[in-house]
């Protein structure tokens, strides 16, 4: 399915080598894929109920439409492989990612990853600007060396081997890889999934992190009806915050977290019908790009719609649905789970979309968090790297920036 170069591009032997790879996916998988849309079977829909029982049968189908017809996985290969791209094995799992190296001979090394349902595809429009702002209207001296992984157990690293790829693990992991690169000082940037690792990196390696970048704050949104004592201690800004973060948190459990729940707790049973189904995988991931963008009832009206098929095209060739689940249900059945976040002393920074999942508090992330920048956007969503990438680099160049003039 997939080519690797077995040279390696460093000199570490045996496990440790760094390969060269190049995505190379053979015509019969693309076949299949075409027969199986050709197939689907579709359901029944109630009439006028919208999104609120799911993805709509109509908007399914004109997706799959495109899919089957329109979209070209070879323009998606082929852009995806002008990234230098890489596999190294550790702690036993193969990790996948991303290498372009900046023009800039004293750029930052930035280790950016993405979540779930995302993958390397989410940065396409970032790498350009972050490797390389002097040829985008920007300042040379902003200029970064990009390591995009692949997360264990999705897409091109996947699926794992083993039980107990969670987050923290995968921090570690991370850490080895940016080791193995000779950056000894280098930045963490991520949302979602990413966030927890990148927040988790910074953490456990203080010395070797500068500073951690996110767009999404984990444990740091209201999970409790706010009492009088707490709002009281509030200004009032913070407190009428505190109350809309806890409103959307309650409307997230109450209709939005089914997906969560069964990735936590059955990720193998799930993993049969959207292995076997690609329009279940498509529903699966697009229903999240409806209800986590900026776009109302229409994904693609945030998110390019080639580049949320590339992405799900990535889980679909590699059968990485249920290893990619499993991180949710490794967290959910890890020690500690629940409990609050070990404090990390990294300077952090925090992109604050206003249709992100959870409304995250100052009063809550200045806890166990050492937050030196707090910026709130007026749009964008979970998938800031897809749906508001000029404001996304924007604000890393500005933070790491921050972090230069800091130390001058």
């Amino acid at each position: 399915m997939i080519s690797s170069n077995a040279e390696g591009t460093n000199d570490l032997d045996g496990a440790d080598a760094i390969r060269p790879f190049r995505l190379d996916i053979p015509g019969t998988d693309l076949d299949d894929l075409h027969a199986r849309l050709d197939l689907t079977r579709w359901p029944d829909e109630l009439p006028g109920v919208g999104w609120s029982y799911g993805v709509p049968l109509d908007h399914l189908r004109e997706l799959v439409r495109y899919w089957r017809h329109d979209y070209d996985w070879r323009a998606a290969e082929a852009r995806l492989n002008t990234w230098p791209q890489f596999t190294t094995e550790i702690d036993g799992a193969t990790v996948h990612f991303a290498h372009i190296r900046s023009p800039e001979p004293d750029a930052t090394p930035l280790v950016i990853t993405h979540g779930w349902p995302g993958s390397i595809v989410e940065f396409t429009d970032m790498v350009g600007p972050l490797t390389d702002p002097r040829a985008h209207g920007g300042d040379p001296e902003d200029a970064f060396h990009l390591v995009i992984p692949s997360i264990p157990g999705f897409g091109l690293s996947g699926p794992t081997r083993e039980p107990g790829w969670e987050f923290r693990r995968v921090a570690a992991a991370w850490a080895e890889l940016m080791e193995r690169l000779g950056y000894r000082r280098y930045g963490a940037q991520g949302g979602d999934w990413g966030a927890a690792i990148s927040r988790e990196l910074g953490r456990i390696r203080p010395g070797h992190v500068i500073g951690v970048h996110l767009n999404l704050l984990p444990d740091s949104a209201a999970v409790a009806p706010p009492t009088e004592e707490e709002l009281a201690g509030l200004s009032p800004k913070e407190r009428e915050r505190t109350l809309a973060s806890w409103a959307r948190t309650e409307e997230w459990v109450r209709e939005r977290q089914g997906y969560g729940v069964v990735q936590s707790t059955r990720p193998q049973t799930l993993a049969y019908a959207l292995t076997d189904s690609p329009v279940g995988q498509l529903a699966w991931i697009a229903e999240k790009f409806a209800e986590w963008t900026d776009s109302g009832d229409r994904p693609e009206e945030a998110v390019d719609r080639d580049l949320l098929l590339t992405n799900v095209m990535l889980y679909w060739l590699t059968g990485t649905a249920g290893s990619s689940a499993r991180i949710y249900y490794e967290r959910a059945h890890a020690d500690g789970w629940g409990a609050p976040p070990d404090p990390s002393t990294t300077p952090t920074a925090l992109a604050v979309l206003p249709e992100e999942n959870f409304i995250p508090l100052r009063h809550i992330a200045d806890r166990t968090n050492t937050i030196v920048r707090w910026t709130e956007f007026d749009r964008g969503g979970h998938f800031a790297a897809l749906e508001e990438p000029d404001l996304l680099v924007g604000d890393v160049r500005a933070f790491f920036r921050q972090l230069r003039e800091a130390v001058r």
